[in-house]
């Protein structure tokens, strides 16, 4: 039933410890892993980029290899894809134009004022997704 599981990484600890899911039920479900991670575009990407300087190419490809690496380690068959634009969009995207049939993503679990100012990509992508969405909530 779940041979292609799309993995949505950006690096963060949220979406490190979907990694470790998504490696995990790959494997008990010997499944294909496809890596994805957008280079983010739009407001929330600049006022990103003016805080931390980095480079939002360089950061999802360095997110997507930490993820692919990590799948190979367990034995998981990976891709990788990079896109840019804007995250949920782009995940939801993939997953329409591609043979997926879940899509995991890890979440911060914000709530209240941080929530309403920032929204959720998770939550976006839930709402938006053509095949079912595993969430991993941030325990750190």
């Amino acid at each position: 039933m779940y041979q292609e599981l799309l993995l949505a990484t950006d690096g963060s600890d949220a979406a490190r410890q979907a990694t470790e899911h998504g490696i995990d039920l790959a494997d008990q479900l010997d499944a294909t892993l496809h890596v994805l991670s957008v280079s983010e575009a739009g407001p929330q990407a600049e006022n990103k980029q003016d805080r931390l300087r980095t480079d939002p190419d360089d950061e999802a490809a360095t997110a997507a290899d930490e993820a692919e690496e990590a799948a190979t380690r367990a034995g998981i068959d990976a891709t990788t894809d990079i896109r840019h634009g804007v995250p949920q969009e782009q995940i939801v995207d993939y997953a329409e134009t591609n043979s997926v049939d879940m899509v995991i993503v890890g979440t911060a679990g914000r709530s209240g004022l941080e929530h309403l100012l920032s929204g959720s990509v998770a939550e976006e992508i839930v709402r938006n997704a053509p095949v079912p969405v595993l969430t991993v909530r941030d325990q750190s």
